[in-house]
Order: C-alpha cells, then sequence, then structure tokens
C-alpha cells in the first residue's frame, strides 16, 4: 500500500476550513485513503476523524491508498496538504 509523510502547510494545521477542504478533496478520489498522525489513522473521507487527529501548523501525517492510481492520488493529496489552505485563493489540485 502507498504512503505518503507531508508537512501540514495551512497557518491553523487541519482545523476548521483546511480540515474541510482536504476531506471534500479526498471524497473525490477513485481510492479510499487514510490520514495517520501519531497513531492514530482515520478514514480521509471523514471530518470529524480527521479534526480528531489535531494536527497543528507544521505537523506532519502519513497519508495512504490503496488501488489502481492510489499513487497519483497521493501525490495530489500532499500537494493540497503542503499548501496554505487558509489561504483565500482556493487551492487547485
Amino acid at each position: 500500500m502507498p504512503e505518503r509523510t507531508v508537512t501540514v502547510g495551512s497557518k491553523s494545521g487541519l482545523h476548521a476550513r483546511p480540515a474541510k477542504l482536504f476531506v471534500q478533496e479526498a471524497a473525490k478520489q477513485p481510492v479510499k485513503v487514510t490520514i495517520t498522525a501519531g497513531e492514530r489513522t482515520v478514514d480521509a473521507r471523514s471530518m470529524l476523524g480527521v479534526l480528531s487527529l489535531g494536527v497543528n501548523t507544521g505537523g506532519t501525517v502519513t497519508l495512504a491508498a490503496e488501488g489502481e492510481g492510489a499513487d497519483a492520488v497521493l501525490d495530489s493529496l500532499v500537494q493540497f496538504l503542503e499548501s496554505d489552505l487558509d489561504s483565500e485563493t482556493p487551492v487547485d489540485a
């Protein structure tokens, strides 16, 4: 199963707006994606799950996906998370 570790670029970490945008982007993907912070792994399509990770600015998470196209999906989501999702301009991933 492919994995990628990424540093969260949003000024507020994965809270409120950045978490919502990430969950929406993960939900668009053709494969299931999980996100891990510390010892906790959740479905990347779950808003409550992502918020429960408590990822702060500069925190690292590991994304994992399985299935056809998983590598491309992970690369896209890594780029998405590295950007500042708090910025006023929406991110095109």
